[in-house]
């Protein structure tokens, strides 16, 4: 079970209530997301693109658009090299149509997962040597690159970096020396002398960021650099970036201009989704778009994500978007049969006393092995890494929980690793079979984690009745919005309640549905969409199996419900009506 924590921030949440306009409980959720202040506050809610932070304040920004306009001048063969995700698709898309709109010689490579490997590879740059490339412009990568960056300068090349990923450092006696690049210049706000204020941009807000400079040098009206945040949003949710300060105004933003947007591809891949432009939110980019995007650079080449966002073609654009469907669809059923494989490594037992859990599963497919680590970090509430045999060695992806920071770990281990890198909440790593058992041993020993880190928390809002929320008030939880990283939906909680009958409903019934009261005697309608015979046999436990049938058939029964819970409206047939969607339950 899940330990359910109230958040106990303080505050005057009538007097936020009546300064900003909002319901009181809307006032103590923005508490307790940390929003502290009128600045701020004022900010969270109604903050714009004139509230972001001046970008020449980034360490080397100035000199790296500088370069690059004497490279433009001079019509120097300028190459993108990206990244097979979203944000490094996003961010290869975002460069290559500002260095167009100003004249410039580009072209653009995205690695390929297996072949080419992480960023910014010996072979991607040996390639670019022979093709007479002059600049390399990496996004979303770069900032580890040490020794293929000193390779590419010693043949004379320019290289130019703006990346998000930690910096890599040295540590010599307690004390943290960041390893020095020969890039030419590098754009990354982590570096520890950079002076901008937030440091938790995505490749591809790093990479707009350089547009807006770069579209100021040429006089260019800055609403055509502004014109680009539909990609930088979703590239800012699938990269699962907290949704605070800057990130909020860039996803808000996004959203607003991707309603109408102009992309032929974007326009084709929501229509292959069936989503509909005027009702996408931040959920869409994370669980339906991006997912699509994503699945071309795991199982064949995200190359053709690119290609979809450049396309002028409506024919090709809907052929694209539509195979990337299909490959989704194919990565869905690899992740759940890896997903299983895990599963059964871990209940084969030998892992219990492992805060970090190292899985070797050699048969995997490596570019799901993120995907499966995410789902087993779930379950288990540890940080995991999923190996597996590539081409050359192992390789693997980790995912983290909030209270362990994954790259800083393992660069306790640099020794074990052929290649690593990352930021606290997710890795990749490459490493020689014969060390796979070293690290396990290795990143345990690190481990500072207690018993209660490993304990799952649900961190509740306000403990409310179930009946309080009427559709008013869930309407205006509406400027809370977009949820995400640090910044999820409110979360409530209930105790006492009765269930007056459950029932299973969905195509699939794989649906719950409750009719619970409260202790004051309010009936409330309730949906859960969880695993039914988990709940089933969880209540029957408590209070026999007598009881829990009587519930399913209307009957009086015995039935006690705890549950955290988020209020919405339900709309059928066009009438409206509130229902509360359960989260977990006691």
């Amino acid at each position: 079970m899940r330990q359910w924590m109230v958040a106990a921030k303080k505050a005057d949440f009538y007097a936020i209530a009546e300064k900003f306009h909002v319901d009181p409980v809307v006032a103590r959720i923005i508490r307790n997301r940390e929003v502290i202040g009128e600045k701020n506050i004022r900010i969270y809610l109604g903050g714009n693109l004139s509230d972001l932070s001046d970008p020449h304040q980034m360490k080397d920004m100035d000199r790296l658009v500088e370069i690059l306009a004497q490279k433009i001048r001079i019509q120097a063969h300028i190459r993108i090299i990206g990244d097979y995700d979203v944000d490094g698709v996003t961010s290869s898309h975002l460069f290559l149509t500002a260095l167009r709109r100003v004249g410039a010689k580009v072209d653009v490579v995205i690695p390929h997962r297996i072949q080419d490997g992480y960023g910014l590879s010996l072979h991607l740059l040996q390639q670019a040597k022979e093709d007479g490339v002059d600049t390399i412009l990496t996004c979303d990568n770069g900032i580890a690159a040490i020794d293929e960056i000193a390779w590419a300068k010693a043949q004379k090349m320019t290289v130019l970096v703006t990346d998000h990923h930690a910096v890599p450092f040295e540590e010599h006696e307690g004390r943290r020396t960041e390893k020095k690049s020969l890039a030419d210049a590098v754009v990354n706000p982590h570096q520890q002398d950079c002076r901008y204020p937030y440091k938790e941009l995505c490749g591809a807000g790093v990479a707009w960021n350089v547009i807006r400079v770069l579209y100021e040098n040429y006089d260019m009206d800055k609403r055509e650099a502004e014109d680009l945040l539909d990609f930088v949003a979703m590239a800012t949710v699938c990269d699962v970036m907290s949704l605070t300060g800057e990130n909020r105004i860039l996803v808000k933003e996004g959203l607003k201009r991707i309603r109408h947007t102009k992309n032929i591809g974007l326009q084709a891949l929501m229509q292959a989704c069936n989503v509909q432009p005027e009702n996408i939110s931040a959920y869409h980019f994370g669980y339906v778009l991006g997912p699509c995007v994503n699945a071309t650079g795991r199982l064949d080449t995200a190359r053709h994500a690119l290609r979809l966002f450049e396309t002028g073609q409506e024919t090709e654009a809907e052929e694209i978007a539509r195979d990337l469907v299909d490959l989704n669809q194919e990565r869905k059923e690899l992740t759940l049969q890896g997903v299983e494989m895990a599963k059964k490594l871990c209940e084969e037992g030998g892992y219990e006393n492992d805060p970090v859990l190292v899985l070797f599963l050699p048969d995997v497919h490596e570019s799901i092995a993120g995907l499966i680590a995410g789902r087993i970090r779930e379950m288990y509430n540890r940080p995991v890494f999923v190996l597996t045999r590539g081409e050359e060695g192992v390789k693997g992806s980790g995912r983290s929980t909030e209270n362990y920071s994954m790259y800083e770990n393992m660069c306790g281990c640099a020794e074990l690793f052929t290649k690593f890198g990352g930021h606290p909440m997710a890795a990749g790593l490459s490493l020689p079979e014969e060390n796979v058992d070293k690290f396990r041993e290795k990143i345990n020993a690190c481990a500072n984690l207690t018993e209660d880190d490993l304990i799952p928390k649900i961190k509740i809002d306000i403990p409310m009745p179930a009946a309080y929320a009427d559709a008013g008030l869930i309407r205006e939880f509406a400027v809370l919005e977009p949820f995400g990283k640090a910044n999820i939906k409110p979360q409530f909680a209930d105790k006492n309640l009765s269930i007056t009958k459950a029932f299973v409903v969905g195509k699939n019934q794989n649906v719950l549905r409750l009719n619970l009261v409260t202790a004051a005697g309010e009936a409330v309608s309730a949906v859960y969409f969880g695993d039914i015979e988990a709940f089933k046999a969880y209540y029957a436990e408590k209070y026999g199996s007598a009881e829990v049938e009587k519930a399913f058939r209307g009957q009086i029964n015995k039935l006690r419900i705890m549950i955290v819970y988020y209020p919405e409206i339900n709309e059928y047939n066009g009438v409206e009506s509130v229902q509360v969607i359960i989260l977990n339950y006691q």
